[in-house]
Parts: C-alpha cells; sequence; structure tokens
C-alpha cells in the first residue's frame, strides 16, 4: 500500500490550511487520564516507540521513497482526487520523494520506564520547513500504533505487581516464578497480526511466558533480543482431548505422559467433566504423574476463574469438589509441603492454569483466596488474554497526539487547545516541551525555550532517517523489574 495513504482523509488539505509561512509544526504523544484503565493502573509504561518508528521507516522506504516517484505520486493523484472530488495536486508529495528521507525528529522518554497521566511521551518536530505539514500528517499512524504496546505493558506490569505481592506474601522463596505466572493466550482474539504483534511485545516486555509466537521476530527485529526471548510448553486442546474419545480420557493423559515423558505438560482438563478427572482419574493416575520426570499442568477453560481454581467456599473444610476448586482438589491427591511462611505448595510434579476470561480484578482475587485458603499464589498460572488485552482502546490511557508550537515566517508560536465544553482531560501543554525527572517520578515544564526543550530526558531517537540511542529488550526489562 502507498504510504501516503497512512493516515485520516482530512489530514491530506492541511499543508494548504495553516497559515501562510508555517515552518515548523510541534507535536507530542501524551496519555491524558487513567479514567478507563483496569484498577491499579495509575502510570503507562513507555514501550513500542522503536518499533513503531522501525515500522514507519521501512514502510516509506519500502512502499515510497524506493518506488518511481511518478508511480507513487500519480498513484494517490488519482486516488485523493476520486476521493475528495477535486484535481488534487501532489506537489508536496513529488518534494518529499525528492528528499528521499522522513524528515523529522522524534524524542522518546527511555522505553521500560513507567510515566504518570499527563506527561509527553514522545515528541515530533519537522526538521525542513518545507515539510512542516509531514508532522501531523503522520499523527494518525503513529496513534493506531504507539497505543496497544504501551497499553498492553502498563496491564502487563499491573499483573505482575499483583502476583509478586501475593508471592512474596505466601511463597517468597519462589518469586522468580511470577515471571511466568502470567501467560498470553491472547493471539486468537486479537484485531490482526499486528494487534496481536504489538500487544505480544508489551506483555512480554513485562512476562516470559507468551503462545503469541510472532512476538519472537519482532523482539528480534525492533529490539536486539538474543537467546530466549518467550517460552511455553507442550499443551494440549479441546481437539486432542476429543479425538481420544470422551470414553478413554484416562488413556488420553497416559499416552500423553508418554509422548512427553519429562518437562511441564499442560492438558486441558474440561473438555467434559473437570471434577472426575480431579477426583477419579487423577488418583488413578497419580503413581504415573509422580514418577514422571517433570510437572504435569490441570488446565480448566470454561466457568468462573475464581470458583473454579479456589472452589465456591473459603475454607478447607468443604465437601464437594465445587466447593473446593481445583488447586484443594490437586492438593487432596499429590499433596506438597508447608513452605517456611506457613503455606502450602503443591508438589512439583503438578500444578494448574486457568486462561479463559482472566481480569486484574479476577487475577487478585484468585490471589486473594488462594491466601485465605492457606495456599501459596504461586500455585497457579494465568492465561492473559483477549479478554484483557483487546477489550482496550486508545482511550483507555486518553492517548493522543496534539501540536503545541508552530513556527510561523521566522516567529515561534506557542499552541494548546482547551475545549470549554470538556472536564480538562482533553486540555494540552503549551508551547515546546521538556520532561524532567524528578527522584522517581517525571514532571512536565511547557513552554520552555528551545535551549531547554534541548534538555531533560526526552532524547532523540529518529533523526532525518537515522535512528539514534537505541534500546534492547533486555534493558528494557531489567528497567521494568527494577520498578515492581
Amino acid at each position: 500500500m502507498n504510504s501516503l495513504l497512512l493516515t485520516d482523509g482530512y489530514k491530506t488539505g492541511h499543508h494548504q490550511q495553516y497559515p501562510v509561512g508555517t515552518e515548523e509544526v510541534y507535536s507530542n504523544w501524551t496519555p491524558r487520564s487513567n479514567a478507563y484503565a483496569p484498577k491499579g493502573c495509575d502510570k503507562v509504561v513507555s514501550f513500542g516507540q522503536q518499533y513503531v518508528i522501525q515500522w514507519l521507516h521501512d514502510y516509506f522506504q519500502d512502499h515510497f521513497f524506493s518506488k518511481p516517484k511518478s508511480e507513487v505520486c500519480q498513484e494517490i493523484k488519482e486516488e485523493l482526487s476520486l476521493y475528495l472530488g477535486t484535481d488534487y495536486d501532489v506537489t508536496h508529495y513529488e518534494q518529499l520523494h525528492d528528499l528521499q528521507y522522513l524528515p523529522i525528529r522524534v524524542k522518546s522518554l527511555p522505553e521500560g520506564v513507567e510515566v504518570p497521566i499527563r506527561i509527553p511521551m514522545v515528541t515530533v518536530v519537522n526538521t525542513h520547513k518545507d515539510f512542516y505539514w509531514v508532522t501531523n500528517f503522520l499523527e494518525t499512524i503513529l496513534s493506531t500504533m504507539l497505543w496497544q504496546p504501551m497499553t498492553s505493558a502498563s496491564i502487563a506490569l499491573q499483573y505482575k505487581r499483583i502476583f509478586k505481592h501475593w508471592a512474596l506474601l505466601t511463597d517468597e522463596e519462589n518469586v522468580a516464578f511470577i515471571d511466568f505466572q502470567g501467560h498470553d493466550f491472547s493471539m486468537r482474539g486479537m484485531g490482526g497480526l499486528q494487534s496481536a504483534l504489538s500487544s505480544g511485545i508489551g506483555h512480554a516486555s513485562v512476562f516470559l511466558g507468551s503462545d503469541t509466537l510472532p512476538v519472537i521476530h519482532g523482539l528480534r527485529k525492533y529490539y536486539q533480543a538474543k537467546g530466549f526471548v518467550i517460552g511455553s510448553v507442550n499443551a494440549t486442546e479441546h481437539s486432542v482431548m476429543c479425538a481420544g474419545t470422551k470414553d478413554d480420557e484416562i488413556g488420553t493423559f497416559r499416552t500423553l505422559m508418554k509422548t512427553y515423558p519429562t518437562g511441564i505438560l499442560s492438558v486441558v482438563s474440561d473438555t467434559w467433566d473437570l471434577w472426575k478427572v480431579l477426583t477419579e482419574y487423577l488418583p488413578i493416575l497419580k503413581e504415573e504423574i509422580l514418577e514422571r520426570d517433570g510437572k504435569l499442568v490441570i488446565r480448566p477453560d470454561s466457568g468462573d476463574p475464581v470458583a473454579i481454581i479456589c472452589g465456591e467456599s473459603d475454607t478447607l473444610r468443604s465437601a464437594s469438589p465445587q466447593d473446593k476448586g481445583v488447586v484443594e482438589l490437586l492438593w487432596d491427591v499429590f499433596g506438597g509441603t508447608i513452605n517456611t511462611q506457613g503455606f502450602k505448595v503443591l508438589n512439583p510434579h503438578i500444578g494448574a492454569i486457568y486462561g479463559d476470561s482472566i481480569t486484574i480484578e479476577r487475577a487478585e482475587e484468585i490471589c486473594k483466596r488462594l491466601h485465605s485458603k492457606g495456599f501459596a499464589s504461586t500455585s497457579v498460572v494465568l492465561g492473559i488474554g483477549s479478554f484483557t488485552y483487546q477489550f482496550k482502546t486508545r482511550d483507555t490511557f486518553g492517548f493522543a497526539m496534539k501540536a503545541t508550537s508552530v513556527v510561523v515566517q521566522g516567529k515561534r508560536r506557542d499552541i494548546f487547545k482547551d475545549p470549554i465544553t470538556d472536564n480538562g482531560i482533553k486540555k494540552s501543554a503549551k508551547g515546546l516541551l521538556q520532561v524532567v525527572q524528578v527522584r522517581d517520578t517525571y514532571e512536565l515544564r511547557d513552554e520552555v525555550t528551545e535551549q531547554e526543550e534541548q534538555e531533560g530526558e526526552l532524547k532523540i531517537i529518529y533523526e532525518d532517517g537515522v535512528f539514534k540511542n537505541r534500546v534492547t529488550l533486555e534493558e528494557i526489562r531489567n528497567r521494568i523489574n527494577q520498578s515492581i
């Protein structure tokens, strides 16, 4: 697709609408509100900028600058003339093609740090006065690609904080387990491959467990990931269990354990009767499971996650399988140990995972309920899917890219928006911006001088087709883990 189509239709006339003599447009990308964010998400993780800018750079190189000018400009002329019902002038596009690079300077806060609401995370400005229109021409594609990795990384971090809190309370010797306790199951429910990748790399900036395989390529390509990137285990699905027949589900378990005699094996166990699996089949298979060199993980896949994992009763004196829940039933069969904090830790040959309709609130409640019943929160892995990551929008953190400064006929003008009909969320900063670090947080200073704008924590990552200050996945993960 022609790169000049990567914008909103109404922007195709903006080069004619700025004041005569406009030379520069300076804009910023900012999370304006967490009103629609999940509980506890008071800040936003800076993540995805390098991926997005590299993608944009590559796309323009492949689909605009490397193509014959007559071809790409004639195509856009024909399309926009039909679109707007006029004879569309493409002179400004032809001039951009002659330049052979995107004349912009992109500055960013470090990826992997947490940023308070209303603090700019990215600024974009044109570097050539003939291309003042390019800054906000790119707003649409930058917005559509930036919000999701930042949103998913921020939500993933809140999950990890929950897991760490309860692990420290119930199983502090195994706190490293939390790197894998939140597992990405979201790909099938995301809004396409790019959405799965954008969200998936956000999750993987925080957690190490993921079934979203495109993440591996994405993080190697855009963040120089080396060695281990994400991991998962051998696992079944309902088609496997159904093919083994309902009449011989226990035989299917045996076959699977023979196929995978070592390592972690996850078996979906509610294709028919979860409670029968837990109370009848597993006791029969107990010795085979304990003799196996690895862990068998039981995966329920339907129902209320909290009740299924923790039981409908809050006590250990309950009788029915439904009252006990998966973790207690596994303890009944396989036992385990009592750790130094006094909490029950399942036998290392058995475990549980739940990956359907998990939310931050349910994750918190599962950990809380396990604690109240005397079990380590590390007794279960939670699969985080599209119920968490796709039910979000740009408005989850109120992201927006807005212009705050222009240069017209050589004179700088501080500009801003402040709609009288709004509640204050849409009020923008004003003028050139500087973000400074004060102790362990960031603060905004607007209406600063050109010299001051060059200082502070916003650093150049891209300028006139050249990347600067690249960051690696390892560096990002280290920053994120330091904030938990």
